[in-house]
């Protein structure tokens, strides 16, 4: 949880002698976004008081910029749900936690309305933080805000610093058909122009002559996420408040200030970070994505068991299943892996709950498979339903034997008769707008919800069919090294869009990114959904046959099947075997009946399974890349340091690593390139170091004998 920021003052700092007096750090959060892509939800709520994880969105925002230092929040609120924001932000603890926070409504229909809004008042003082209601990031700016003060105070006109995540080119989240492109001047970073385009219809950047013969180190990035996170300054509104035609923060403001650049002379900088977790919850593709981040803890602390609200109960099982109390699960249930159950909460006989978050409340019949789907509070599914890769929101009930299909979404108070097919991207709701903008019950069709229900379908125009796709299609594992593919079937991300890419070498669980190049090939991006989708299949199989105790000899038989049929590749099936190994061992330390210590449970597994490593990992750069791949996948797990030094022992006590393999995993830069990979291989720094030392002085011994061998052979000649 963000630590509170103390009342009249900044978040605790060490003494650094008398200093003037500084303005508050202030922030601005945009809790409307004035789209229609959470629609049918948005019409019974704002989408900031949507729950991810089982938590508002807007508190993830909170958290993180009272994380940072703020100290003075103005919420800005417009459309028809002001007072439900105002009335949430009122209860809450936020009251406490920042000097001041205040909700401010206004009739904008645009940001650009808003922000010319909060010009007219002069609320702010000084710079500023903008960002909006969705996010969800753990990133430090410290650094960002430093730069951006130190500019300002020798250029005036530098009215705007951009918080862009480093990232891949490719990713599901991504929206491939229109993409961002940040042009920076390598020794200012100075964003010199900036530009949307279609790949397959305006693959050029349009980049005037001027930049390219005023700036001569340049940076062309297009694979930069941003997260709608801008230091902003008083002076930025103003120019809002000139151009009144202005409505989108990119589009129009970012690119207007750049074409005016020779007229005014104001700039916009960025400031790239590496490290860290950020992502803007703003499409239903988004959504599905950033959820599993929470749930599998790439968003640490951000996570359900941090139990962000005062009420919340949540606790972490393996598997990363979270339950919060009184939650009933009928003994022949099974919860499977990525899980959250919220409480009052109950299950019944037979039932299948996997990769799925549940709200509060919830009644789940008997045999029931809900699959890869989010069911919100006081939800009710019927004996013998499936429901795969959808959303049932609030107070909604599905009765017995229907097929809630992917893609489908399910609107708060809508009611399912029995037997009902709910068809693939259909959105059932059960109010609607009228033409004066206010929310009316809509008229029932039989057709869709079934005599006795309640609801209707809502057909899309033709703007939302243009972007609008089905939820996430696969099961994903958001916890292997690797995470680039699923094919995402949610809406693409809008024009000031989050998006974010796992990398291969996360900073750490927190900092699921890529840096890959910008100019990568849609060959290369296939190859890795093609590798993620093997590796978090084989991951998988290979950890279920350990699990089940099946023979190692069958376990690799099934391996290589995979492999096989994939046409993998060797480095594949190390990072899956690793991967496996970590979370068995894991798994082995917290088993609720006889829990092992690391020790134990990684001799146990390894022995028990060596055939598996011994396929796979042979000379020393397949021994440095299979330790690698288990530093990884062990990063902010359970006693991952005690796991990691009794794994890397016993690997090297049977030989299944030698002297060469440990030192090359030791200098691969990969290992330390965080501070938290560091500290994690450190806690093997004594096994590397003896076994070195134990190589080295055999190679010695070996050396002087040869040495006496032939004194003995010069004496007898």
């Amino acid at each position: 949880m963000a630590p509170k920021v103390s009342k009249g003052g900044k978040a605790a700092k060490q003494n650094e002698g008398p200093t003037e007096a500084e303005e508050p750090l202030q922030a601005v959060v945009f809790t409307d976004s004035h789209e229609t892509r959470f629609i049918p939800f948005t019409y019974s709520q704002p989408r900031c008081l949507l729950k991810l994880a089982n938590t508002p969105l807007i508190e993830y925002t909170l958290e993180w910029l009272a994380s940072v230092g703020v100290q003075e929040v103005f919420v800005h609120t417009a459309g028809n749900h002001s007072e439900q924001v105002e009335a949430y932000l009122e209860q809450s603890r936020w009251q406490d936690t920042f000097d001041s926070l205040r909700t401010i409504t206004s009739a904008a229909t645009s940001i650009g309305d808003a922000m010319r809004d909060l010009d007219e008042k002069g609320l702010m003082k000084g710079d500023f933080i903008s960002v909006y209601g969705d996010l969800v990031a753990n990133i430090d700016i410290s650094a960002a805000l430093s730069s951006h003060k130190t500019r300002r105070l020798k250029n005036k006109d530098a009215i705007m610093t951009m918080i862009l995540r480093e990232a891949g080119d490719y990713h599901r989240t991504k929206d491939q058909h229109n993409r961002q492109c940040f042009v920076i001047d390598s020794d200012t970073s100075r964003c010199i122009h900036y530009e949307q385009v279609r790949p397959r219809k305006s693959p050029r950047l349009d980049i005037p002559a001027e930049v390219m013969k005023d700036h001569v180190d340049i940076d062309m990035r297009e694979d930069l996420i941003d997260c709608g996170i801008d230091i902003c300054t008083p002076d930025s509104l103003a120019q809002w408040s000139d151009s009144f035609d202005w409505k989108r923060p990119r589009k129009d403001f970012v690119h207007g200030v750049l074409q005016d650049y020779e007229t005014f002379g104001r700039t916009i900088h960025t400031h790239i970070v590496k490290e860290g977790y950020a992502a803007r919850v703003n499409s239903l593709r988004a959504y599905d994505a950033v959820s599993k981040d929470v749930v599998s803890r790439w968003t640490y602390p951000y996570s359900p068991d941090m139990n962000l609200l005062a009420d919340q109960t949540y606790q972490l099982a393996k598997g990363n299943v979270y339950r919060e109390d009184r939650v009933t699960l009928a003994r022949s249930s099974s919860i499977g892996r990525r899980t959250v159950l919220g409480e009052g909460t109950s299950v019944g006989e037979g039932s299948v709950i996997i990769n799925s978050v549940i709200g509060r409340r919830c009644v789940i019949g008997k045999r029931v498979r809900i699959e890869n789907a989010y069911l919100w509070d006081d939800a009710h599914i019927g004996d013998d339903t499936v429901v795969e890769t959808a959303i049932v929101a609030d107070d909604v009930s599905v009765g017995k034997k229907c097929h809630v299909k992917r893609g489908a979404l399910i609107s708060q108070g809508v009611r399912i008769a029995d037997g009902v097919v709910v068809n693939e991207n259909a959105k059932v709701a059960k109010v609607e707008r009228d033409d004066d903008d206010e929310v009316v019950q809509g008229v029932t069709d039989p057709k869709i919800v079934g005599e006795g229900g309640e609801g209707f379908l809502i057909e899309l125009n033709e703007e939302e069919e243009g972007v609008y796709e089905a939820l996430l299609a696969g099961v994903q594992d958001m916890d292997l090294v690797e995470d680039d593919d699923d094919d995402s079937d949610f809406d693409s991300a809008d024009e000031d869009g989050a998006e974010y890419e796992h990398e291969m070498v996360p900073a750490a669980r927190s900092g699921s990114f890529a840096s890959v190049a910008s100019n990568e090939s849609e060959e290369g991006a296939e190859l890795k959904r093609r590798k993620a989708e093997f590796v978090r299949t084989a991951t998988d199989s290979v950890l279920d046959g350990m699990t089940k105790k099946q023979n190692e000899d069958n376990i690799q038989l099934e391996l290589q099947s995979h492999r096989l049929a994939e046409n993998a590749e060797d480095s594949w099936i190390r990072e899956a075997v690793a991967a496996a190994f970590s979370r068995y061992i894991v798994a082995l330390t917290e088993n609720e009946e006889e829990p092992q210590k690391p020790k134990v449970a990684a001799e146990a597994a390894i022995m028990t399974n060596q055939r598996l490593i011994t396929a796979c990992v042979k000379e020393a750069g397949e021994q440095a890349e299979f330790l690698l791949f288990l530093q990884i996948d062990l990063l902010h797990r359970q006693q991952a340091g005690e796991v990691l030094l009794h794994a890397a022992y016993v690997l090297a006590i049977e030989d299944f690593v030698d002297s060469v393999g440990l030192q090359e995993w030791w200098d691969d830069f990969r290992s330390s390139r965080t501070q938290e990979l560091q500290d994690l291989r450190d806690k093997a720094k004594g096994v590397v170091t003896s076994m070195v030392a134990a190589a080295a002085a055999e190679s010695s011994e070996g050396e002087e004998s040869g040495e006496d061998e032939d004194d003995e052979d010069e004496d007898d000649e």
